[in-house]
């Protein structure tokens, strides 16, 4: 039926009435609201984002460790600027796979987004530091593999800072898509 239903006038009467007039039109449906997820599809979506985080995390990682073992070995670089560059280079990197790889479904690039994350990877690359300081020379790890287990331990304590901020702060949910 393209239009209303007619129905025919009853006797004595000419004109016709559209059915729809006789009959109260249904009350709009309301409003979808999401519910809250339930906890084991919230601790699904945190274990997913853990994994997204230690993959861009652990390519960092690597990235850190290469470029400090070629700074501080290879090209005879002083031990804390070692880090602190290799640190740096990791963090640009870290940048681009945690937008378009880990929080990609989070909130669009923004110059706050991108400030946010190279203020608070800053202060990861400062805890590293402070801490890669404190292995080599307070606990004396200065040869090659005492250097080596010092920068990765000051990545792994310093991830456990950006993880907790980036989710928070840095890459957030966009409340429009919620």
């Amino acid at each position: 039926m393209t239009g209303p239903a007619l129905r025919e006038a009853p006797a004595g009467e000419s004109a016709s009435v559209p059915v729809s007039a006789a009959v109260p039109a249904p009350a709009p449906e309301p409003a979808l609201v999401a519910a809250p997820a339930p906890p084991f599809a919230r601790l699904r979506r945190l274990s997913l984002e853990l994994v997204k985080f230690g993959l861009v995390g652990g390519s960092g990682v690597a990235v850190n460790l290469v470029v400090f073992n070629l700074l501080l070995h290879g090209l005879g670089s002083r031990p804390m600027t070692a880090t602190v560059l290799a640190s740096c280079v990791a963090m640009g990197t870290n940048y681009l796979g945690f937008r378009f790889f880990a929080y990609r479904d989070r909130a669009s690039r923004t110059k706050r987004q991108i400030a946010l994350f190279f203020v608070f990877s800053g202060i990861g690359v400062a805890m590293e530091s402070i801490l890669f300081y404190a292995a080599y020379h307070g606990a004396d790890m200065s040869g090659p593999l005492g250097s080596n287990i010092a920068k990765a331990l000051s990545i792994v304590l310093a991830s456990a800072f950006r993880f907790l901020v980036y989710r928070t702060w840095v890459f957030q949910h966009d409340a429009r898509r919620l």
